[in-house]
């Protein structure tokens, strides 16, 4: 019943805030709830205040011992839906798949895949050394293992 209400005032507040959206919702010991939220813009402190009060102002303490964490998803968290990767074009990726691992820049983001490229190194196709080409490969969300945002300082 507890869980229900927190998930019901958690949805309500996310419905008011079109720009913001769940990444991870968790109740442990049925008294600490930990909640983690993005946005399209990002998330400021002002945004998990407003989930945190939607939450907390409208349950009754007496009734329910609780204890509420609202934090953004980091920017060393991975990218766990595709509504995360538009907001990161132009920035580097490290995307992993079953079958490679590729780092590379961002610069499209669909519904159904997204858009890297890289250069590399490749051998010439005539004689000995090595030749820089540009690569570049569609990846769909559902064929990634992981993706990371590569920070650079």
């Amino acid at each position: 019943m507890f869980i229900e209400q927190v998930k019901s005032l958690l949805e309500d507040a996310l419905a008011e805030r079109q720009d913001l959206f769940l990444i991870d919702f968790s109740v442990t010991n049925n008294t600490d709830i930990k909640i983690i939220i993005d946005g399209d813009q990002g998330v400021k402190v002002e945004d998990c205040i407003f989930i945190s009060r939607a939450i907390e102002h409208n349950m009754d303490r007496e009734e329910h011992d609780f204890a509420l964490e609202v934090m953004s998803a980091g920017a060393s968290a991975p990218l766990t839906l595709p509504r995360q990767y538009p907001k990161h074009v132009g920035r580097v990726l490290e995307v992993k798949t079953a079958t490679q691992k590729i780092e590379g820049a961002l610069t499209a983001a669909n519904d159904e895949v997204f858009t890297l490229e890289w250069k590399a190194r490749e051998p010439k196709p005539v004689g000995k050394g090595k030749v820089t080409v540009n690569k570049k490969e569609n990846i769909a969300y559902k064929d990634v293992v992981e993706a990371k945002v590569i920070i650079k300082f």
